[in-house]
């Protein structure tokens, strides 16, 4: 009779396993010391059930807000202690093979543009990650033909974090997490969106920069008696584009958290005056030329290094331009002497044979980059020409440097293709070295600039060529790809200088060319703002972020590559806020809020150093998911920095309305 019992129960369970069905789960449960056992569960009312008795009860409630939108409730009640890993699928109808994925802040598409060292179909066709990876923790998957989407986004408050000893394999929790995960498989050629708790990261954890490690899997123990309950939106939808799907992820994301500024207390006044410091103790001179030492820096002593950068991490013409304005606003004589010198000796010897700018010197090393690019080109006459009008008006006139601009634009054009795009990298005898086109929105503002600078139509045109491309390649294809000069990889400034290159245009054209740009600038906004985070990744007590009681919100991921967050920002406040404005869309101007709030909260001064040596030296590698950049892992920093363009970015982002007052004159 118990046989016949034990058989019919096996039989039901396995008539109800074959039943299709969208979800499916497993619980897996570790006992310390033993290999954790795996038990494939099925869904029987609100409880999934094993084949056999579990130590631990698994209920799902689901909701149906809407047609296209359901809520689950998942409850796990211990009945006696135990050590679990819960783990659950959405089955989707959706081919894998031609799936585009959308998991905001790390993955785009198939993140075929990143190396195979990092995530990506290169490597997989399937990955889980831990949620604080993810700037909303959801994942999306979206069919290009018939335009379907589905999403799950974890809707929990994330509370808390637990350290470990182990960075692979089973580890076991060192207390309580919120961090659980989210990710997408290929089962049997279709897609399915994984999720669950505590966080797993599969087939590789990405822990350093290029560097696929052995995968992990965390267990959190639940005591005899006690319960833990998690929330998930499940999300159906019809998609007209991949870019809808971003769009809507960060909007979903925005609506499900609703992220508010974040009290400091650092008023931009403040806020300058400390972040001058490092004007004052970075200053270099000596060398061929003076510059502001903002480059491979350690965290422990921020003591000036020998490298001088025009552009990407050094900003040094930017920093003296801002150094400048600040101590002619205050009457700190030294500082305007110190910033006046900086652009004075790039004047006379910060150039190489062909005209271009020396962008990077190693003075003690004997070493400089011989490879130009675009970007730090561009960033170099931006600047410039924000000191050039800032002169004029004080009556004081540069003609050696407006010559040295002009020539440096006129090879600029000669370079430009038909199609408007200029390499990313290219030599002194300007024959491209890498001709890609990833860098080409970085120099649409300055070459607007000069127009309105110099009244050289040439200049305008060119612009326009730039932004044809960016429209026809970047915008119109969602593929926001290698405009860091440091990964070859989808990334948050290429979205970044798209966004700003449109902006731009948008600000000296009238009627339809207008509205034209401003679509195209709102499009790419959304890819930007998708590598912000809207929610507050949780630290464990120890790890210095959290004690510190740092928020994320408002900070930006980096690129697939770069998986960290940081002050990137520079002119997107304006952006948002013009945004909000031409679109009476409330939550830009609301986010551009947040963005400007949360980003003061690392600012080092005397009793609030947040692990920095010097006061106003801004972090740079913020270290928020389980990732080193090179030293020390989650809630810390990376022991070299560059507060060279930390300082640079805040600046532009306490300095409102930079570019639309050059602009409109």
């Amino acid at each position: 009779m118990k046989k016949f019992l034990l058989l019919a129960v096996l039989l039901a369970f396995c008539m109800l396993a074959a039943v299709a069905q969208p979800f499916s789960a497993s619980l897996k449960l570790k006992t310390p010391g033993n290999a954790a056992q795996t038990y494939e569960l099925v869904l029987q009312g609100n409880s999934w059930r094993a084949s056999q008795l579990l130590p631990i009860n698994v209920t799902q409630t689901m909701i149906e807000v809407s047609p296209t939108i359901k809520t689950l409730t998942l409850t796990l009640q211990a009945n006696e202690t135990v050590w679990f890993h819960f783990s659950e699928c959405l089955q989707t109808p959706i081919n894998h093979a031609s799936a585009l994925f959308c998991m905001p802040g790390f993955w785009y598409r198939q993140n075929l543009r990143s190396p195979k060292e990092s995530p990506s179909f290169h490597t997989s066709d399937s990955w889980n990650f831990r949620e604080d990876r993810l700037s909303t923790p959801s994942v999306t998957v979206f069919d290009e033909e018939s335009h379907q989407a589905y999403t799950v986004m974890r809707t929990d408050q994330h509370k808390c974090d637990a350290l470990t000893t182990h960075a692979d394999g089973e580890v076991i929790l060192s207390g309580v997490t919120s961090v659980g995960f989210l990710g997408f498989q290929n089962v049997d050629g279709r897609s399915a969106l994984c999720f669950g708790f505590p966080y797993e990261e599969t087939p590789k954890t990405y822990n350093r920069k290029l560097t696929l490690s052995a995968p992990v899997e965390a267990y959190q123990k639940l005591g005899k008696g006690e319960q833990i309950t998690l929330h998930w939106t499940v999300r159906e939808e019809e998609e007209t584009s991949f870019a809808t799907c971003v769009q809507h992820a960060w909007e979903h994301g925005y609506n499900a958290y609703r992220p508010q500024p974040v009290e400091t207390g650092f008023d931009d006044a403040r806020m300058k005056s400390v972040l001058s410091n490092f004007f004052r103790e970075s200053f270099v001179t000596g060398e061929r030329t003076n510059y502001y030492s903002g480059v491979e820096l350690e965290t422990a002593t921020c003591q000036p290094t020998d490298v001088a950068e025009i552009g990407f991490v050094g900003r040094v013409l930017l920093n003296a331009f801002n150094a400048l304005e600040y101590a002619e606003q205050t009457g700190d004589n030294v500082m305007a002497s110190q910033a006046q010198s900086v652009f004075q000796s790039y004047l006379e010897r910060g150039f190489n044979e062909s005209g271009f700018f020396d962008e990077v010197r190693h003075y003690k090393r004997g070493w400089h980059e011989e490879r130009l690019s675009i970007r730090r080109q561009s960033e170099g006459i931006y600047a410039v020409l924000l000191y050039l009008d800032y002169e004029k008006r004080q009556g004081r006139f540069h003609h050696d440097w407006e010559q040295r601009v002009r020539h440096m634009l006129d090879m600029m054009l000669t370079m430009q293709l038909a199609d408007g795009h200029l390499p990313r990298k290219f030599n002194a005898a300007l024959e491209p070295v890498d001709a890609t086109g990833g860098s080409t929105p970085s120099a649409t503002e300055p070459l607007v600039m000069a127009w309105r600078y110099f009244g050289d139509k040439r200049y305008l045109a060119a612009a326009k060529k730039t932004m044809a491309y960016v429209e026809q390649e970047i915008i119109s294809k969602s593929d926001y790809f290698s405009s860091t000069l440091d990964a070859n990889c989808e990334d948050k400034e290429a979205a970044l200088a798209a966004t700003t290159a449109a902006y731009t245009l948008a600000l000296v054209t009238k009627g339809k060319e207008r509205v034209h740009y401003a679509t195209l600038c709102k499009q790419a906004a959304y890819f930007a703002l998708s590598w912000y985070y809207v929610w507050d990744v949780p630290f464990a007590q120890g790890q210095m972020l959290g004690d510190l009681d740092f928020k994320s919100r408002g900070w930006g991921n980096v690129s697939v590559e770069n998986n960290h967050i940081d002050v990137f920002v520079f002119g997107l406040a304006d952006i948002l806020r013009w945004l909000s404005a031409e679109y009476k869309e409330p939550r830009f101007g609301e986010f551009a809020k947040v963005i400007s709030s949360s980003m003061r909260q690392l600012l080092p001064f005397e009793g609030h150093q947040c692990g920095i040596a010097r006061k106003g030296y801004y972090p740079e590698v913020v270290q928020h998911t389980h990732w080193d950049y090179g030293r020390n892992g989650k809630g810390f920093y990376n022991d070299i920095f560059a507060p060279g363009w930390t300082v640079a970015s805040l600046w532009q982002l306490l300095t409102p309305t930079r570019a639309a007052t050059f602009l409109k004159k």
